[in-house]
């Protein structure tokens, strides 16, 4: 039995299972991870989830971010906060490979202008911009610099959770008329169930129809529902869909690249190489690095709310006091 939308199903022993040569993965390990580590993660760590990415077929990696020396101090955070030039290429080298590298820019926190080098002056191959609504005029700006410099570029609405469909419409509106290749479905706060990420996905598609443009997913796992919302958003026509290796990422952590993987069955990706890096690198890190579900990101995100009190809450004395926490947020609902 087989079903035509917006896809090919195959039941396959009893699974269904999707193929659809036009999606695209984005690997975020480092840059998002890098939240909760204050992106510094070592030379050997970076590269061992670039040489993972390239053996398994990942077409995107995000390495960082673009951030701003102005507004950062580069003696407090690590490299993959600022992702300079020579750092990048003492990791992956000159020669290209499969796997394009990405690099996140925050509107208002990067100085795009001369930061960003012209694209035949990098190894960089993709700008990704994050904005909130409020900022949509200067990220499009943003867009357009990196458009104009060579590079591929994509669209971040923030926190979309929190803003009223109006809003949205017009934001998309104006992403639909800029120069992005990608635009994004972004759940901030882990907020989402999947029903929501359909109604999303199909306005995002609306918005861009007839223009090239493609959408994408990033979902965040506080309601353990990252996975199922990026299924979800591919079901229904999402062709970019990021993940991270073992689902690391900032407070809850993001879609995890090997469940991803598995799901698509497109021979173009491999399990074993994800996977070796997970035994090798993610469970000795697990002992230092705190992140993935637990009951405070769960409790944030029903509540549509940004994790910062569930990641100071997991990093106190007092992580597992669950009745304390849920009491101190619904006081503030």
């Amino acid at each position: 039995m087989s079903i035509d939308a917006k896809g090919v199903y195959e039941d396959i022993v009893g699974s269904w299972v999707m193929y659809r040569p036009e999606i695209k993965i984005h690997d975020c390990t480092i840059r998002d991870g890098g939240l909760i580590n204050d992106h510094d993660f070592t030379d050997d760590f970076v590269k061992a989830v670039y040489d993972t990415c390239v053996k398994a077929g990942v077409d995107y990696m995000e390495i960082g971010y673009k951030a701003s020396k102005k507004l950062f101090a580069s003696d407090s955070y690590g490299k993959w906060k600022f992702c300079d030039e020579d750092a990048i290429r003492r990791i992956v080298g000159d020669a290209p490979t499969g796997t394009v590298l990405s690099v996140m820019a925050d509107t208002d926190r990067t100085d795009y202008h001369t930061d960003i080098l012209p694209r035949e002056q990098s190894v960089i191959g993709c700008i990704r911009v994050a904005a909130y609504i409020n900022q949509m005029p200067r990220a499009l700006d943003m867009i357009d610099d990196a458009h104009n410099k060579g590079y591929e570029t994509t669209l971040n609405i923030m926190a979309i959770s929190t803003v009223q469909d109006r809003e949205l419409q017009d934001a998309l509106a104006l992403a639909a008329k800029s120069s992005v290749d990608v635009i994004y479905v972004v759940d901030s706060f882990g907020a989402f169930y999947p029903l929501k990420v359909k109604e999303l996905t199909m306005t995002y598609l609306r918005a861009v129809e007839g223009t090239g443009k493609q959408v994408g997913i990033h979902a965040h796992n506080n309601q353990q529902l990252a996975y199922a919302n990026t299924i979800e958003a591919v079901i229904n026509g999402a062709n970019r869909l990021d993940a991270t290796i073992n689902g690391l990422g900032r407070g809850a952590g993001n879609c995890p690249l090997e469940l991803l993987i598995s799901f698509l069955k497109n021979p173009k990706f491999r399990m074993r190489p994800v996977l070796q890096c997970i035994e090798e690198h993610f469970l000795p890190l697990r002992q230092k690095l705190d992140w993935g579900y637990s009951i405070p990101y769960m409790i944030t995100g029903q509540l549509n709310q940004h994790p910062r009190a569930a990641i100071k809450a997991r990093s106190s004395d007092q992580a597992d006091n669950y009745v304390a926490f849920f009491d101190h947020m619904m006081e503030k609902e």
